[in-house]
């Protein structure tokens, strides 16, 4: 049976730093390291449950740094316990810090500072012995040398400096079991934690920040599966491109943060359409990853209040009409058998329409997409009177105007908050 490779890391979710998410991916040791390395050869397996204090002195206090480790080895037991015979675990150090560390040594000559330039050095010989592919008992015993010469002198300099005196459990690892963990799972060499900063982007950061900060985790696991589903249904699909016909040209701009920000402040938009721009970006990088285009340079972006769809029905995102704001609401068609774990009416989805767009990048066909944000089923009763009952999510994306089956008729449920009813395609 091939070997599960695992990788737990934390990651902040804002730019402050104040908010964070432990998740979790694996992947399959038999894949070659070559490709195990690209972002779509692993799974993301969930999130761990990290534990909030109500205050400092709490958090500083040893009952409450042993349920949170308790905490996390109790999860990853039980995450990984049905999972994986024989783990092959490995962490390597990003390429960015790879190459700081190579230039240290000439950085810091000449500081008044004694034996620092020596520690970058042994760093160095000890960081080139870890890169071996194979590894005999005397390159074991030199490799250990090799850590012990760099962590005595690292210890030396930097212990009595920090007020965490260097107890750290990443350090303790390295120094005193990665020897033992070569011996019995074999080289470290041949994975990189840089696919998983990637991933930490794709599946904590945009989601987190497509999010309401609510019920973060359930959030990002909608986007995420969502995202997984329109991925899908592009796979082996041939498509005659179909003539959109729009009306009413809403903006025509290079796609840049500036000119998002300076659309959303027209004092005409309705709050849906500013939405529709707060989240654009990053709706539109993921949409993008999903077709692995890289950058989006050179993006024209228009904006229209409506569009005839291939059925006849008109999708509007109208900041007046008649007085009135009209944001289409919409069922979208999804494969069935992707579904799996995910509740639909007979295969269809619905959402609420923010933006209508059409996209062009140099060298690529028009996209015409439309920036959505989703309905779910309300989880106990999820249709009454036959009809789906929904609530608004804060789940976005961008999906295709040709995935779009109908418009269709949301009626909001008398003196319920954010519960709707759906009129039926055949009503």
């Amino acid at each position: 049976m091939e070997n599960k490779i695992p990788e737990i890391d934390a990651t902040t979710t804002d730019t402050l730093g104040k908010s964070s998410l432990h998740s979790i991916y694996v992947s399959l040791g038999n894949i070659p390291t070559w490709r195990r390395n690209k972002e779509d050869a692993k799974q993301l397996l969930g999130y761990l449950p990290i534990l909030s204090a109500k205050n400092e002195k709490e958090k500083k206090s040893s009952e409450f740094k042993e349920l949170a480790r308790e905490t996390f080895h109790n999860s990853i037991k039980f995450l990984l316990d049905p999972l994986f015979q024989g783990i092959q675990l490995s962490r390597l150090t990003a390429s960015e810090y790879r190459d700081m560390m190579k230039i240290m040594v000439f950085v810091v000559d000449d500081l008044q500072i004694e034996n620092l330039s020596e520690v970058y050095v042994k760093w160095n010989e000890m960081y080139l012995l870890s890169r071996s592919e194979k590894f005999k008992e005397s390159d074991l015993e030199n490799f250990q040398k090799a850590i012990n010469d760099w962590g005595d002198l690292f210890i030396k300099l930097f212990q009595k400096i920090l007020n965490s005196h260097l107890k750290f459990l990443k350090l303790h690892s390295w120094i005193y079991h990665i020897v033992d963990t070569i011996r019995e799972y074999g080289a470290i060499n041949g994975y990189t934690t840089e696919t998983y900063e990637s991933l930490h982007k794709t599946y904590v950061k945009i989601p987190y920040r497509l999010s309401n900060k609510k019920e973060v985790e359930k959030q990002i696991m909608k986007n995420i599966r969502r995202r997984a589903i329109v991925s899908r249904n592009r796979v082996g699909k041939t498509k005659t491109p179909m003539a959109f016909v729009y009306t009413a040209k809403l903006f025509d701009f290079d796609l840049s943060e500036s000119m998002i920000e300076q659309n959303k402040k027209d004092p005409n938009l309705d709050k849906k359409m500013i939405k529709g721009f707060e989240k654009f970006i990053d709706c539109l990088k993921v949409y993008l990853n999903i077709l692995n285009i890289i950058s989006a340079e050179g993006c024209r972006i228009k904006i229209y209040s409506s569009v005839t769809l291939k059925n006849g029905a008109i999708l509007r995102t109208k900041n007046d009409f008649h007085h009135r704001p009209w944001f289409s609401n919409i069922a979208v068609n999804m494969n069935e058998e992707e579904l799996s774990e995910y509740l639909s009416d007979k295969g269809i989805c619905y959402a609420q329409t923010l933006l209508i767009t059409e996209i062009r990048l140099p060298n690529k066909s028009p996209m015409h997409l439309a920036l959505v944000q989703w309905y779910d089923f309300i989880e106990k009763t999820p249709f009454v009177y036959g009809c789906p009952l929904l609530r608004l999510v804060e789940v976005y994306n961008f999906i295709e105007i040709e995935a779009i089956e109908d418009t269709i008729h949301v009626v909001p449920r008398f003196d319920k908050n954010n519960e709707y009813f759906v009129m039926e395609l055949d009503q």
